[in-house]
């Protein structure tokens, strides 16, 4: 059999499966009895022009009409009609208001644990409980082997049920060192230099140290802060500003000679 033949013949199988249009659904009989129906949900005032119906099943379709409320451009009401067989009498099924495809609709729901954003934590408030956080990854238990555990001590945390994990890490490196704690905050562009030469800085434990510091400095906008080693700001340990000059300069004494009395030393 040929491409085409067998197009045609599922075509032709398409059609024959397709449920066949019904005239006492679609009567204006069963249109006056859909917008009584509709009466039911919204008012008379809100249901248009009626814009055809669509067949869902054998003596079952959906008649749709314009729906004029306001905000609610591109949506119809529809109501779901069905009938037994070899009956002329039409009965509900259904009403529902739909959206086309102009419809303007509400963005998708997001759960309020994703839509939570940095800084919404408030005193008072918890987070969720996340049992498979990308972020961390079980923490370690002693094996009393001396070297893996003084690396589990200094890398994992020992005794903690759960530390960060390398993606935990690299998410937190970057969303500092791309704020205001990296080298491009405001404060360190336009510091004399940078915090890796400070003597405030306290570098992080694990593998964030070789980056990170924490600031010890009360006189620093970053006190108590994480900071990039190429971080900076004015209260650096080493830097001074330049000295200027007095506003009250010292002038050379004035000597007033008018008065001065000779006296002679050899008596």
């Amino acid at each position: 059999m040929s491409a085409a033949a067998a197009s045609g013949k599922a075509a032709k199988a398409s059609r024959s499966r397709a449920p066949k249009a019904d005239a006492y659904l679609a009567s204006p009989e069963a249109q006056e009895l859909a917008r009584r129906a509709l009466g039911d949900i919204t008012s008379p005032a809100d249901v248009g022009e009626y814009l055809g119906i669509s067949m869902e099943a054998e003596r079952v379709g959906t008649l749709r009409f314009a729906c004029s409320l306001p905000g609610y451009v591109g949506w119809t009401w529809a109501v779901t009609m069905a009938r037994v067989p070899r009956a002329r009498h039409v009965t509900v099924s259904e009403t529902e208001l739909l959206p086309g495809a102009e419809a303007l609709l509400a963005p998708s729901f997001v759960p309020w644990a994703d839509r939570l954003q940095p800084g919404d934590v408030r005193p008072g408030d918890t987070l969720p409980h996340i049992v498979d956080d990308p972020r961390l990854e079980p923490g370690y238990a002693a094996t009393g082997e001396e070297e893996a555990d003084r690396l589990a001590i200094w890398e994992l945390g020992l005794g903690r049920p759960r530390v960060l994990s390398a993606e935990g890490r690299g998410e937190a490196a970057a969303r500092w060192y791309s704020g205001a704690h990296g080298p491009a905050a405001a404060e360190a562009v336009k510091a004399i230099a940078q915090c890796s030469t400070c003597g405030f800085i306290t570098p992080l434990a694990g593998a964030l140290r070789s980056l990170f510091g924490v600031c010890a400095n009360q006189w620093s906008p970053r006190d108590g802060a994480v900071v990039s080693y190429d971080h900076g700001c004015g209260a650096h340990s080493e830097t001074d500003v330049a000295r200027g000059a007095t506003q009250w300069p010292a002038n050379s004494p004035t000597i007033d000679d008018s008065s001065i009395v000779a006296v002679s030393l050899d008596g």
